[in-house]
Order: C-alpha cells, then sequence, then structure tokens
C-alpha cells in the first residue's frame, strides 16, 4: 500500500506556563469551584482589610491625647496610649533618665547576634567578641562602675530584659542541647541514664513551674546568708529548660543519620570527638534547622512568663504600663497590638534566617 506524506497543521502555541498570570492559573483559578472559592475569599480579605484600615489608620488617634481618644472609642484605634506609654513599654521599669544605656547595650547585644550569623565571622575571634560584649553589656545595664548610676537587676525590663533573656539562653542552650543529645545515645549507663533523666523530668513540667522553682524554692535550700540573683536564676532555669527541648531535636537528627558515616569515620581511624565534630553533628543539625528555630522561637515568646517572678519583660511591661495609669487601661488593645508587632519582627527575622541556612545546607546535597 502506497502512503502519501500530508503535513500535518500546526498547533496553536500552549498557554504560557511559568511566571505570574500562569502561578495565578493554575493554584488560584484552575477550576470553577476554585475560582469560585478565590473570589470569595478576595471579597472577604477585602472587605477586612477596609475595616482593619479604617479603624487602624483612618478614625485612628495617634497623639497623647486622652480626650480624643475617648471620643473616638468604639470608631477608631488609639495609638496615643504607645505615644504616652512607650519608654515604660520598651523599657520597663528601668530609670528613666539612664534609657540610654539599655538602648546602646541591647544594640550592641543584636550587632553582634547579626555578626555570628554570618559565615565570614565563624572563627575563633567570635567567643572573644562575644565576652566582650556581654561584660559591656552588664556595664551599661548594671551600672555601679565608669561614673555609671547603679540600675538593680530586678529593674531591668522591656525589650531589653526579652532580649538578653532569648540570647544568652540560646547561647548557652544550644551547647548543653548536644552535649546531652550525645549523652542520650552514649554507651555508658550512667550518662546515658542521667541525661535520660534530666530530659523526661524538664519536659515533664511545665516552663512557669521551673520558673516558679528556681525563684521561689531555691532559695530556701541555700545556706544561711547565701542568695544568687533572681535574673542569674530565670536565666539559668530558662536554659535548662529549653536545652532539654533543643536536646530531643538535636537526637532526632542524630539518629537520622545513616550508621555508615560513623563506621566510615572508624574505618578512617578518627576518633570519637573528631567523627561528632567533622561528620556526624553537620549532617545532623542541617537535617533539624526547621525544629531547632522552632524552639528558638519558642524561647523567644516564652519569655513572657518571667512575669511571675517580678521581673517585667516586654509582655509585663505593658500590664505595668497600663495598671499604673487607669486614665489609658481602656485601650489596651492598641499597646498589646504594638508589642504583638514586635514580636512579629524578631520572629519573623529567626524564621527568614532559618531559611537562609536550609538553602544554604542544601546545596551541598545537591549531586
Amino acid at each position: 500500500m502506497q502512503h502519501t506524506y500530508q503535513n500535518i497543521p500546526a498547533r496553536a502555541m500552549p498557554g504560557q506556563s511559568t511566571g505570574f498570570v500562569a502561578w495565578f492559573k493554575t493554584n488560584l483559578f484552575s477550576s470553577v469551584p476554585s475560582s469560585i472559592g478565590t473570589l470569595v475569599l478576595l471579597l472577604l480579605g477585602g472587605w477586612a482589610l477596609y475595616h482593619a484600615f479604617d479603624w487602624a489608620v483612618a478614625k485612628a488617634v495617634f497623639g497623647a491625647n486622652l480626650d480624643a481618644c475617648n471620643n473616638a472609642r468604639g470608631l477608631g484605634a488609639c495609638w496615643g496610649v504607645v505615644t504616652e506609654k512607650w519608654r515604660l513599654i520598651v523599657m520597663g521599669r528601668y530609670t528613666a533618665t539612664e534609657h540610654w544605656r539599655p538602648v546602646i547595650a541591647t544594640a550592641l547585644m543584636l550587632g553582634v547576634v547579626g555578626i555570628s550569623c554570618m559565615p565570614r565571622f565563624w572563627n575563633k575571634r567570635l567567643p572573644l567578641i562575644w565576652l566582650v560584649m556581654l561584660m559591656v553589656y552588664y556595664i551599661l545595664m548594671k551600672g555601679g562602675m565608669l561614673g555609671l548610676t547603679e540600675v538593680p537587676t530586678d529593674q531591668w525590663g522591656g525589650l531589653p530584659l526579652t532580649v538578653m533573656l532569648t540570647v544568652i539562653a540560646m547561647t548557652l542552650a544550644f551547647p548543653l542541647s548536644i552535649l546531652v543529645a550525645l549523652g542520650r545515645r552514649s554507651n555508658m549507663p550512667a550518662i546515658k541514664t542521667l541525661c535520660t533523666l534530666y530530659v523526661e523530668l524538664i519536659r515533664g513540667v511545665p516552663l512557669i513551674t521551673v520558673l516558679f522553682m528556681a525563684s521561689f524554692l531555691l532559695p530556701l535550700f541555700m545556706p544561711q546568708g547565701v542568695s544568687i540573683d533572681v535574673l542569674i536564676r530565670v536565666l539559668v532555669a530558662i536554659t535548662l529548660f529549653s536545652a532539654a527541648y533543643m536536646a530531643e531535636v538535636v537526637r532526632g537528627g542524630l539518629q537520622a543519620l545513616p550508621k555508615g558515616q560513623t563506621e566510615a569515620a572508624a574505618t578512617l581511624g578518627l576518633t570519637y570527638w573528631q567523627t561528632q565534630r567533622k561528620i556526624v553533628l553537620p549532617q545532623a543539625l542541617a537535617m533539624v534547622v526547621p525544629s531547632l528555630m522552632n524552639t528558638f522561637i519558642g524561647m523567644f515568646k516564652d519569655t513572657s512568663l518571667v512575669t511571675i517572678v517580678s521581673l517585667y519583660e516586654l509582655t509585663g511591661a505593658v500590664a505595668l504600663a497600663l495598671n499604673s495609669d487607669a486614665d489609658w487601661r481602656p485601650f489596651k488593645i492598641e499597646a498589646y497590638l504594638f508589642i504583638t508587632l514586635i514580636y512579629f519582627v524578631f520572629c519573623f527575622a529567626m524564621s527568614r534566617y532559618s531559611l537562609w541556612i536550609e538553602n544554604r545546607t542544601a546545596v551541598s546535597k545537591v549531586r
């Protein structure tokens, strides 16, 4: 049979498969039900945004005018409470005339944290930088030397206290959690049992109980005349509590690592600590970066519980500012929204850094 060659008519070019429009078609308008759902959600979102803007901006009072705020109650927000009370909210009970000291100290601490997140600063000088920073931070906050007025630690508060508790607790808890995780996988029964008891005991009680014990029960067991500063007790309690949770996260990464990695290291003649430092821990920690960052973020927010021991961090400082002035107390929603924004900025920054670390460690896995 003889076949005759015939040209096939050209087909139309397929639609765009990449870009903003293509993403919208694929994810939001792929079918009739999906399109209806998208439109309904857009309408609801637009309605919510309109009313939120109307309350928070259009009809809001931004000046510290109590009469204007009372007249706008129920119609618009009163950001005047933030204008009036922001120093007490941000700085807590710290001496008002010395507020420049916690500002500089907190900026210095956050600056060192920032450079510690950059790989080019991961060298032997970094611990020295941290040591110098902590010394300067303590001198600025505590005073009593170099001509600075002494401010007791129970007067520290607001954002500087929240940042300090989080940064120091994270710095101390992270290496402790690694040691505890390695201890739980140890072949030595005594070390394994001790680490297991520590983790299970700490994880079996809420943080508020640990803070209560550290602040009120621990002094009862101290010798006569010996007293530990309440801030140190709280810091130790938060560190131990966070380390127990992080230890389980790290242990999960250690267990996920193939056994062949340690066997290969043993074949090369590496010691136990060389194996952990050069082979096991870098891979295990890279696997659990999201979980570790969740613990860090949770630790940052859990600092709000120190209010029960009369340390007024950011959340406690808001309550302190409003309870001390009944005239501004009806506008507590605006004050709490203000600190919510502060919490969000810090937590969002930590989550973005976590994604950057994930992307960086993923490069080594690309084949």
